[in-house]
């Protein structure tokens, strides 16, 4: 933060402070009575009269507390501009504390289920070992691939079997250790949007769906050279690229027409997000082993 903006915060804070301090004593100081009354403001409403009583006695001390209690926790705490308090708290230092004191306290935990395979994780006997698994899945998977891990729009269904990456353990930990970045690129301006038609009923053809097989053959020749370096001449896709299966009816951007077409003239560009900063080796593990019990059940 500049100086300027540091200088402008503190002078607005401590600013705000110091006119309600003055607001409150000035308020005390005019009313024409310190103490209880039975003299009236002259008004009535509806035939109720207001008591011409000063504020509560209480009341005025609980708005001086507040104040002290403000200066304080100023003087204490960030809250000045670049000012970083006595205390030299931070957000990130206290998050980094309780990080430590997480990894400290649960690190022997997932140690002991590390130590088994993914196979004997998914056995009856180490059910809580799997329990972990989903509760980690819960809190840093589900906002995408749904708390079943059923997926949505954009984001893959993990409790079938097909796999943009592949489906092993090693593939689903290198998934969650380096991420993954799925690259469709755009067609439109290349096919051009009769091209594009064409093209989508080709891909309809390769699932067996209702298509125009005039459509679909005159797009052949084109998805044998532009197509089939990622999804093979088959259609079958690479796991090696991301690239899907277009064979299996399967589809991760919507499998319609229209939707097809869109994903031929704009590309897409999906994004699994490395998790190695947050999550351990061994929470890594028992994440593989609950997604893989996912596609067994």
């Amino acid at each position: 933060m500049s100086a300027f903006w540091s200088a402008w915060i503190t002078v607005i804070t401590l600013g705000v402070i110091v006119g309600c301090t003055w607001l409150l004593f000035a308020t005390k100081r005019s009313q024409p009575h310190q103490e209880q009354t039975e003299e009236t403001v002259g008004h009535s409403f509806d035939g109720i009269e207001e008591l011409d009583n000063p504020l509560p006695k209480w009341w005025f001390q609980m708005f001086v507390a507040t104040v002290v209690f403000g200066l304080v926790y100023l003087l204490l705490y960030p809250g000045l501009g670049n000012f970083k308090g006595l205390l030299g708290w931070t957000s990130t230092g206290q998050w980094e504390e309780e990080m430590a004191y997480a990894e400290e306290h649960y690190a022997p935990i997932f140690e002991r289920f590390a130590v088994l395979s993914v196979e004997e994780l998914q056995q009856p006997e180490n059910a809580e070992g799997l329990r972990i698994g989903q509760r980690l899945f819960a809190n840093n998977c589900s906002v995408c691939h749904g708390v079943g891990g059923v997926g949505f729009y954009g984001f893959p269904n993990l409790t079938d079997s097909d796999w943009l990456w592949g489906g092993s353990e090693d593939a689903i930990k290198t998934t969650l250790h380096q991420g993954r970045n799925g690259a469709m690129p755009a067609w439109g301006e290349v096919l051009g949007e009769d091209g594009v038609r064409d093209m989508a009923h080709y891909v309809l053809s390769l699932s067996k769906r209702e298509h125009d097989a005039e459509s679909a053959a005159r797009a052949e020749p084109q998805f044998a050279s532009l197509c089939a370096a990622c999804h093979t001449a088959e259609g079958t896709g690479m796991h090696a690229l991301g690239a899907p299966n277009l064979t299996n009816d399967t589809w991760l951007y919507g499998g319609s027409l229209e939707q097809i077409a869109h994903t031929l003239r704009h590309g897409r560009f999906g994004v699994m997000p490395s998790f190695s900063g947050l999550l351990t080796e061994d929470q890594r593990h028992l994440v593989t082993a609950y997604v893989m019990s996912l596609s067994n059940d």
